[in-house]
């Protein structure tokens, strides 16, 4: 029987399942430093370790509580443990990036309070660089000091026999999800069992898993497309994933075909940077020994997909057996457990060329490629199962025709149950109702895009939407512009944001510099690169351009740019900068 036909009411039955059938097959792969094994793990001993961590967080009392769940990112199959270990427990988890700093202690004590946790899963070696960094600056984060701990690797087995199952239902909270904070503070999505099970059911779907499937996942495990892609998919479709440890990608990026290639995996990908990063750092020799034949599902989302890059990846690695069939361009956040939308999977890519004057004015004309101002926007595909997308004036609230510019409104099985404590942000986004029709409710995603045949097509976000010249201008085509102009400019690494000046929306760019650039910068010519680009690409003249240190503009811990925080920064005038230019100069 198909799995999306199994009739599951929560996750712990699948893993319980999982562990009864196939006790000594192997679940879960785990590379620490990307290269060699550092553990593998069955689904019978991840069940008994479930179990364990499940006993503990009974005898403490917290059933029905929140824990915060914190891992380094080199203890995968610990984290994996402790997160099945609060749902067999009936806890919900809340998981959080691990602190390297000070800055991150804080925020990790931000994360406790917001969330309501009352106590903590993690490591013996974390947990100890955790209590000395307390220790040494008591005023710190003293919140994180009154709760319980538990360094679940020193648990011992045994104690797994004193778990009780707790009673569960496809509507009891699973986890908090936070989003990723890239357009403001992050919130925690509530995340119940059944949106897990809807949003599996979905993925399995249009991946086309089966049995033999074979996953290698870099992404982080704390946040959606690591935790419910990399995690969650491959026990919902019982077929073994490959993990990484996601430093490994930033430290050494090939290494992810690397594991793709070792493992002859069919399901991969992560963000468009990942895809842009390793096109351009391959080179020859890094090709020889790649074999990326078995790989028939490459997908990409979590940010802006570009046709040239898929097109410049597609070119770098056919050579080494890559087919640009296999690229799966798909739509998803938080709020939704993950995934929202994706195309057939057997069905070429759809990338369609519009007039960009006339997408300024939310209309979509579609033209050759060859066209002069022509934008490639590249097709993410339809709902599934049931869930519905609907365009709307964000203004009126009233659904727009097809090829109309709106904001993206999203209903489903896998939609949370809104943020956690915060009911004005819940009723605002999770409560939507079209004005002209009183359907609903409606996610507001705060997403902008089309539909055209059914097809959902993504031009931007609303907070970053800036009016230049009385047009709408999308930050990341600015940004694209703005890193290829220059080979001093880091790619994927600037912000385009506006700020008011004599009373008008002005724009902004700030953009790290290469680390074999910045120490001898030219800076008058990469002001000027930048200014004539823009002037050429986008008809609107900036107004203020910072050169920033490589590795200092401000990024979620998933990678995205946050070009709020960074146009805080701007403003403060605490950016990291090297070079700089304003026009004070009122037109």
């Amino acid at each position: 029987m198909a799995n999306s036909q199994i009739g599951y009411s929560n996750i712990v039955e699948i893993l319980r399942d999982r562990a009864l059938k196939t006790p000594q097959q192997i679940g879960y792969t785990f590379m620490a430093d990307g290269e060699n094994e550092s553990g593998q793990i069955t689904y019978e001993m991840l069940d008994r370790q479930a179990r364990a961590i499940a006993a503990r967080l009974q005898a403490l009392g917290a059933t029905g509580s929140h824990a915060l769940v914190v891992y380094p990112y080199h203890a995968g199959l610990e984290f994996i443990a402790a997160f099945f270990g609060c749902l067999y427990a009936g806890v919900v988890a809340v998981t959080e990036n691990p602190p390297r700093h000070s800055k991150a202690i804080d925020k990790l004590q931000d994360r406790l309070v917001s969330s309501q946790s009352t106590v903590a899963l993690t490591t013996k070696e974390l947990l100890g660089s955790i209590q000395k960094q307390l220790k040494q600056t008591p005023d710190l984060a003293p919140k994180l000091s009154e709760i319980n701990w538990i360094a679940a690797d020193d648990l011992p087995d045994a104690i797994a026999s004193d778990w009780v199952a707790p009673q569960l239902y496809p509507d009891t909270l699973a986890f908090l999800q936070y989003t990723s904070g890239s357009t403001g503070t992050p919130k925690g999505v509530m995340v119940t069992h059944d949106n897990i099970l809807h949003n599996s059911k979905i993925i399995y779907q249009c991946f086309e898993h089966h049995d033999n499937s074979q996953g290698v996942i870099w992404l982080p495990l704390y946040h959606d497309m690591g935790l419910i892609g990399g995690v969650v998919q491959p026990l919902f479709g019982g077929f073994p994933v490959t993990l990484m440890s996601p430093m490994a990608l930033i430290q050494k990026p090939l290494n992810w075909l690397k594991a793709i290639s070792r493992y002859k995996a069919n399901t991969s990908g992560g963000p468009n940077f990942a895809y842009d990063l390793v096109a351009r750092l391959a080179t020859p020799e890094h090709k020889k020994n790649l074999d990326l034949s078995s790989w028939d599902l490459a997908f990409s989302g979590a940010e802006p997909i570009r046709a040239e890059t898929l097109e410049r990846f597609a070119t770098a690695f056919e050579p080494c057996g890559f087919r640009r069939e296999a690229f799966y361009p798909c739509y998803g956040m938080a709020e939704t457990t993950l995934f929202v939308s994706g195309g057939d999977k057997k069905a070429p890519l759809i990338v369609q060329y519009v007039n960009e004057v006339e997408l300024e004015q939310n209309r979509v004309v579609t033209v050759k490629s060859s066209q002069e101002g022509a934008r490639a926007i590249v097709s993410c595909g339809r709902p599934w199962l049931g869930d519905k997308i609907v365009i709307v004036d964000p203004n009126s609230l009233t659904q727009c025709r097809d090829r109309t510019v709106g904001e993206i409104w999203v209903a489903g099985a896998g939609v949370g149950k809104g943020y956690w404590n915060q009911i004005e942000e819940t009723e605002n986004s999770f409560r939507a109702f079209v004005a002209d029709m009183g359907e609903g409710p409606f996610l507001r995603t705060g997403d902008l895009g089309y539909l055209d045949n059914g097809e959902l097509f993504i031009t931007g976000r609303i907070k970053d939407l800036m009016i230049l010249w009385g047009r709408n201008k999308y930050p990341h085509q600015i940004e694209e512009t703005v890193q290829k102009c220059h080979p001093a400019l880091r790619p994927n690494c600037g912000a385009a944001f506006s700020v008011e000046f004599t009373q008008e929306e002005r724009l902004v760019i700030v953009y790290e510099v290469e680390r074999s650039f910045w120490r001898h910068l030219n800076v008058e010519e990469i002001i000027g690169a930048i200014r004539q680009a823009v002037a050429q690409e986008h008809m609107v003249e900036v107004h203020a351009i910072q050169l920033i240190k490589p590795g200092s503009i401000p990024k979620t811990s998933s990678g995205k740019i946050q070009r709020r925080k960074c146009r805080t920064k701007f403003l403060e005038g605490s950016l990291d900068v090297v070079g700089e230019w304003h026009n004070h100069q009122p037109e």
